[in-house]
């Protein structure tokens, strides 16, 4: 096949975003499949020209849209692609828009059971206003600790941790320069558990087994350079679980997934308090896809290859045409 591998982006994961897509097309080729890898530059435009983009698109058999964020990974470029007939890997423009946004994710699996972080949303003058903020604070029943987080968006930027009234409107600040919505949620003692979701090109939808993050002790939480910059954060799979909670985490994965109309493939991200019931902290329909990122290193652990996985993602995206 032609495979186009869409990358870069104009969101704050476009260097993210470059490692997942150089991955992506190098397991492509080792598959024996044509990959043509196709830029779009921090500004959002196509390094190629929009125009000769397009033509590319149409050309390829399958293209694999390997952003990450806001212009990618929120149905933008899906709905441009559909718009183009071209197929392509992962979910489709609802579920990639609800997904991306973490206040419709957190309202859509609430609204069917499935428990979810405790937060508010603040928007408009809440923003600008810590009064109004403070009320819908307390009427959630949410006190410090707490964390802040832009509305839309991955990689832990713009997230912070606020223990009290400055670093909260600090933090808020911050997280509105990202997105007009943001998101203020009670911190979650516990463990942070991932896992990968999978859709095979007969429909099945599967899980890898879990993985747990052990992040930097010299970070204040799995931020973006725990994620990204530190030899001191462990990825432990399959994650130390009893039978009991691994079958229900799996399970809650894939009716995450289902309930989102997700396709092709999800990181489905949890808490686990000690003493309490695991909820859903985000999911991510395009998670990071470098060799080291976690979605591939759960697949390992099934012992599927990196890139025996994207030959799954590519024979799906064909099967749905």
């Amino acid at each position: 096949m032609k495979v186009a591998v869409v990358m870069g982006g104009a969101s704050p994961e476009h260097q993210v975003s470059l490692a997942s897509g150089r991955g992506i097309a190098k397991a492509v080729s080792l598959l024996g499949h044509t990959a043509i890898p196709l830029v779009i530059d921090v500004e959002g435009d196509w390094v190629d020209g929009q125009h000769e983009a397009i033509e590319i698109l149409q050309a390829c058999d399958v293209t694999v849209p390997a952003l990450h964020g806001e212009g990618g990974e929120d149905g933008t470029l899906q709905g441009f692609l559909q718009q183009l007939r071209i197929p392509y890997v992962g979910s489709g423009v609802a579920a990639s828009a609800v997904g991306l946004d973490k206040h419709l994710t957190k309202a859509v699996l609430k609204a069917h059971g499935i428990a979810v972080t405790p937060g508010v949303t603040l928007a408009g003058p809440d923003l600008t206003d810590i009064e109004p903020a403070m009320q819908k604070l307390k009427a959630a029943g949410l006190d410090f600790p707490l964390f802040v987080k832009p509305g839309n968006g991955g990689s832990s930027f713009g997230v912070a941790r606020a223990t009290n009234l400055p670093t909260l409107l600090q933090a808020i600040a911050a997280a509105a320069v990202l997105d007009p919505h943001v998101l203020v949620e009670r911190e979650m003692v516990g463990r942070e558990i991932d896992l990968a979701v999978l859709e095979f090109p007969d429909g099945r939808i599967e899980t890898a087994p879990a993985l747990e993050i052990h992040s930097d002790p010299g970070q204040p939480f799995f931020n973006a350079t725990a994620k990204y910059d530190s030899s001191a954060t462990r990825f432990v799979v399959p994650a130390p679980l009893d039978p009991a909670l691994a079958e229900r985490l799996r399970r809650t994965a894939i009716e995450v997934f289902e309930v989102l109309g997700c396709e092709g493939l999800a990181r489905v991200d949890f808490f686990v308090p000690a003493d309490g019931e695991p909820v859903v902290n985000e999911i991510n329909t395009f998670p990071g896809f470098t060799p080291a990122s976690q979605f591939p290193r759960m697949w390992a652990a099934a012992g599927m290859s990196y890139a025996e996985v994207v030959d799954t993602l590519l024979r799906t995206a064909a099967a749905r045409g």
